[in-house]
């Protein structure tokens, strides 16, 4: 048995079911994969609830389930909520369930953008250029962030419930904001002031979100590349700083050394993805690092590197699945990337004619359609289409 934990699990259990792995699941009561007859639901869990929720009374209560099993299952996180809390228990969790994760200390700076500036600094990583804006209370003055220039990207420490007030122009949540002027951060200064939390400012690197290119990495526990692949992201929604609703997996050599450099600068272990954006001139800058499990699996899994599949595999003392050197192209699909689609001008038939040609789509499987039909059924009822 394997079991993920955190939001957004169905994609991870798509790559698990592709390899015949039975899987369940502790992940929010409105996610997808409790529609699934591949995943048994153990319990619901809010990973966004504040990181204290995540307590040893869960650690415990998700190793008492453990022991009730024929054998250890082999444990997976996808989300940072989750990551962190396998992290700081790691040893109360290691009674009952198998699993890879970083060293504790650079879980805690990829989790936490103030602290990964600074790991960025120590460590010369290729980010743009960043200011951390430390929490002086929501009366604190507009912070000079002139040395940065304008556009900046402003976004925070960690991405939790605080964050999903803030939106766009266009009343839109997104994973930052994009302040283009002097002007516009002073209109959005106090909205931010009032999180009361660390904030991190950072240099804009000019280009659509199709330049935002990514490293997907298994290293074993002796330091060695498993398996990895290269990916794309073809649309976000909203169109900038947004949530991906369309990508492709490629095979693209300067991110596979640029992803490779940075494992072994890292001493990396378990499993991670290298965020980068490629500049109008060709660069690559490193956005972050993702260490858990992603919706990224599923297609990869389906273009020949199943991520998943492979630490089971290691963690089980089974054969490691076959990997290939050269993963084909699968471009992946959300049903929001209509919208996308449609802001940014494609006509519905040709937008149409990529999804259909998708060889992985969000929630949907022929041989399990449940999530897809589960979350349809949902968003009807509740009218939330957005």
């Amino acid at each position: 048995m394997a079991l993920v934990l955190g939001g957004g699990a169905v994609e991870v259990v798509r790559s698990l079911q592709l390899a015949g792995i039975p899987t369940a699941v502790v992940a929010p009561s409105a996610d997808a994969s409790k529609y699934s007859s591949w995943a048994t639901s153990v319990f619901h869990w809010d990973w966004s609830q504040p990181l204290d929720a995540h307590n040893e009374a869960l650690a415990d209560r998700l190793v008492g389930w453990a022991l009730s099993q024929p054998e250890a299952p082999v444990l997976f996180y996808s989300s940072d909520q989750a990551l962190l809390f396998v992290s700081r228990h790691r040893e109360r969790l290691a009674r009952g369930f198998r699993f890879a994760v970083p060293e504790a200390d650079l879980v805690e700076a990829m989790t936490d953008k103030g602290l990964f500036s600074e790991l960025a600094e120590r460590r010369s990583l290729p980010v743009p250029a960043t200011t951390v804006i430390s929490h002086r209370g929501a009366d604190a003055p507009v912070p000079d962030l002139s040395d940065l220039g304008f556009p900046l990207i402003i976004k925070p420490e960690r991405r939790d419930r605080g964050w999903r007030d803030i939106k766009d122009s266009g009343d839109v949540k997104v994973k930052a904001l994009v302040i283009g002027s002097e002007q516009r951060l002073r209109e959005v200064w106090p909205k931010l002031a009032a999180l009361g939390r660390t904030l991190v400012a950072q240099q804009y690197v000019r280009g659509p979100e199709s330049a935002i290119e990514s490293y997907h990495v298994y290293c074993d526990g002796s330091g060695e590349i498993a398996a990895e692949f290269t990916g794309k992201k073809i649309r976000t929604y909203p169109l900038e700083c947004g949530f991906t609703t369309a990508l492709s997996i490629t095979d693209e050599p300067d991110v596979l050394n640029a992803g490779r450099k940075l494992v072994e600068l890292l001493d990396l272990r378990g499993v991670a993805k290298f965020d980068f954006k490629r500049a109008p001139d060709g660069q690559l800058f490193l956005f972050e690092i993702n260490a858990r499990t992603s919706l990224w699996n599923h297609p990869g899994a389906r273009a020949g590197v199943n991520i998943p599949a492979a630490v089971y595999a290691d963690l089980t003392g089974r054969p490691r699945p076959a990997i290939a050197q050269h993963p084909r192209r699968v471009d992946w699909v959300h049903p929001k990337d209509i919208l996308a689609a449609r802001a940014s001008g494609i006509p519905l038939l040709t937008w149409l004619r990529f999804a259909s040609g998708c060889k992985a789509k969000a929630f949907w499987y022929w041989r399990d359609p449940g999530p897809f039909l589960g979350m349809a059924m949902s968003r009807a009822r509740s009218g939330d289409f957005t």
